[in-house]
């Protein structure tokens, strides 16, 4: 056990088995591979996604951010250099696959006219409440999704100095990052509240 614990690798893929083998369990309870099985594998990735896509927001503002201030300048690159490109690249992707699964999701519970009435925020087919709720979500995590890969993204890669900058075009794009992660941060919280009370409409 010790020896899987210590390679990430290999926790992740202990983890996956287990839970391919309680998929394989609770198959038969969906009678075989329904859309109510998909819809629900859809569902478990999209929650898997979107946990390491906020967790690594508020790992930057609740964490990184903060305590920037109190690492001694020489400790200061470690962060820079090594931590923050690896943490944005987990936090840039798992941004797109959460929509991603999202979308398939919303395909696959609501179907065509369900999933459309919640893009549309009930414009199109009528006011429906747990559809207008996630759809309200929704757009909330397609505004985050966007300021990830437009605005943050291309402001830390010239911050972090991935991309030349000069010492003021890094210190302005340092400030963007950090406030549109900020405003991330502020669109989660209503929207994680409205994608969990959604599922607890009718």
């Amino acid at each position: 056990m010790g020896s899987i614990l210590q390679s990430l690798n290999k926790t992740v893929a202990a983890g996956t088995l287990l839970a391919v083998f309680l998929l394989f369990l609770v198959t038969s309870h969906y009678g075989g591979f329904d859309q109510l099985y998909w819809a629900s594998l859809s569902r478990f990735l999209h929650v898997l996604t979107g946990t390491m896509w906020i967790g690594l927001l508020y790992y930057f503002n609740f964490v990184q951010i903060p305590n920037m201030p109190n690492i001694p300048d020489e400790q200061k690159p470690a962060i820079g250099k090594v931590i923050a490109p690896a943490a944005l690249f987990w936090f840039r992707w798992a941004a797109l696959a959460t929509v991603i699964t999202g979308l398939s999701t919303l395909a696959l519970y609501y179907g065509h006219e369900g999933a459309v009435n919640a893009l549309t925020l009930t414009l199109v087919y009528g006011f429906d409440g747990k559809q207008l709720t996630i759809g309200i979500g929704m757009w909330l995590a397609l505004i985050m999704a966007y300021n990830v890969w437009m605005i943050i993204w291309p402001n830390q890669k010239k911050a972090l100095g991935i991309v030349e900058a000069d010492m003021d075009t890094k210190a302005k794009s340092a400030r963007t990052a950090m406030l549109f992660s900020r405003t991330n941060t502020l669109l989660s919280i209503p929207m994680l509240l409205a994608m969990v009370v959604a599922q607890n409409l009718y």
